[in-house]
């Protein structure tokens, strides 16, 4: 599933080729017939986005909100475009540009209101940090009322946006904090960690367009060498030498040091960046 930062880049991207513009929509699949027709011929006011959805404002028309799931996915033409496959659920062009999306797990059209209610029950956001509500306080409230580990918690979106599977390991790994440690246990320093880490990761992501953790210097094309410890179990710890741990967490595969990130004392921070 992407990750916040990839929403973010295809907010900028599509707004940088339709807004402004008339654009024509038409569903090629056939199950957003009645969405499509309602956007078709309409003025792309403007994108917003908050962690994995999109939401796309248009002119004297509802919201389309998007969440791409597990497997949707964009394709963008700036020339001649191919065929729309036969998943192909939206067709935009407008500009010269054509952008093709399939399999997302949601594509509707909603009003202000809705988009308000699904921002509202989404945490806070880093990629919009230091707007209302997208504040380390906001986090810090959000795990004070959790139970459940540290590692369950970081990936719910209600808790924080954006953060997925990759994201969460790395986090963690690098505010040295064991995924076993419950959410409400971890004090208020680490919780600032986590968040600015995230901030700082997720905006790196977006200005790269890949997931990057480790330092330039160490960082080569396979993501297992671009990131500290994610999918890294057979390979040492690369700050202590030490075996990386896997298990699961909130029904995905996590990694961690047991070394760089005890159970006790909540972890020590370190300078791996």
């Amino acid at each position: 599933m992407p990750e916040g930062h990839s929403i973010f880049r295809h907010a900028a991207e599509h707004r940088e080729l339709l807004a402004g513009h008339v654009v024509h929509a038409e569903s090629p699949q056939g199950r957003f017939s009645q969405g499509a027709t309602r956007i078709n011929g309409r003025r792309l006011v403007g994108i917003g986005t908050h962690g994995k959805h999109l939401f796309y404002r248009w002119e004297r028309a509802e919201t389309l909100h998007i969440h791409l799931g597990l497997y949707g996915k964009f394709r963008v033409f700036t020339a001649a475009a191919s065929p729309p496959t036969p998943a192909t659920r939206l067709t935009l062009r407008a500009n010269g540009a054509t952008i093709y999306l399939a399999g997302p797990t949601t594509c509707e059209l909603i009003m202000p209101s809705r988009e308000e209610a699904i921002r509202n029950r989404l945490g806070p956001d880093p990629l919009r940090a230091g707007t209302a509500g997208n504040r380390p306080s906001d986090l810090l409230s959000n795990l004070a009322r959790r139970t459940i580990p540290i590692g369950a918690a970081i990936i719910d979106q209600s808790v924080i946006a954006g953060l997925g599977n990759i994201y969460r390991a790395e986090v963690l790994f690098l505010a040295g904090i064991h995924p076993a440690i419950g959410a409400n246990e971890v004090a208020p320093e680490k919780v600032r960690e986590i968040w600015d880490r995230s901030v700082r990761l997720l905006r790196k992501g977006v200005k790269e367009g890949k997931i990057t953790t480790v330092p330039r210097r160490g960082a080569r094309r396979d993501t297992n060498e671009r990131v500290f410890v994610y999918q890294r179990d057979r390979y040492p710890c690369r700050k202590c030498g030490g075996a990386i741990s896997t298990g699961e967490s909130a029904n995905r595969t996590i990694w961690w040091c047991e070394t760089c990130q005890p159970r006790s004392g909540q972890g020590l921070a370190h300078s791996a960046e």
